[in-house]
């Protein structure tokens, strides 16, 4: 039997990351507070609205049942990699580093500002060495804060390949068994096989999940 699974590191590494990867580290990011909208004025008095009746919630449909004899499946890698255990576990590391190396870059840009607005405001009225002594201090800071912005962003891609490959090792075995247990002869990726329709009892994605889950709840914590 021939288990056939597409699973691309680009695909991998932005289901992983998705929620958090909005683009490479850098200083002076921090998040402004949005201005609060002005309240619009009350309106007139007036005769209080029949509400209408709320329509009663759908239940949700029940899954489709694979098709019976049916040897080929398709798997959606990014819902696995966001929905399961080990990739939410994965999320919250890469947004734990993320965070840290954001925090560090803006402490070190908010130092490199009031060095760099200390200088121009005061620098008509320095001497010659001094003027010299806190431009080099600028210069060094604004060195300092390029690397630390480089070497942020090559930490956060480190681990994001690290957790790829653990993804990846841990998925495989799963995804065989789960092949296995149906007689498959392929599983193609949702987002790469090009198919622009398919039974949805084909999916074999939250089989993979669930058997992820437990795989990931028998092993022996580190």
């Amino acid at each position: 039997m021939r288990i056939l699974s597409t699973m691309r590191s680009r695909l991998v590494i932005l289901a992983i990351g998705a929620v958090l990867m909005a683009g490479p580290v850098s200083a002076g990011q921090a998040a402004k507070p949005a201005t609060p909208a002005p309240k619009p004025a009350a309106p007139p008095a007036t005769a209080p609205a029949q509400t209408p009746a709320q329509p009663a919630a759908q239940a949700p449909a029940p899954p489709v049942p694979f098709p019976e004899g049916a040897k080929i499946a398709y798997i959606n890698l990014q819902r696995v990699a966001t929905e399961s255990v080990d990739g939410q576990a994965a999320t919250k590391r890469i947004t734990a580093l993320r965070e840290e190396k954001e925090k560090d870059l803006v402490s070190r840009n908010a130092k490199f500002e009031e060095a760099r607005k200390r200088l121009e405001t005061s620098a008509s009225v320095l001497s010659e060495a001094v003027r010299s002594s806190q431009q080099k201090d600028v210069e060094r800071l604004q060195t300092d804060l390029q690397r630390a912005t480089q070497d942020a962003q090559k930490a956060v891609e480190d681990l994001q390949t690290e957790l790829q490959v653990e993804f990846e090792r841990r998925l495989r075995p799963i995804l065989s068994e789960v092949s296995s247990s149906k007689n498959l002869h392929m599983v193609f990726s949702q987002a790469d096989s090009g198919v622009v329709w398919a039974n949805p009892g084909l999916d074999i994605t939250a089989d993979v999940i669930k058997k992820l889950d437990a795989a990931s709840s028998a092993a022996p914590k580190p």
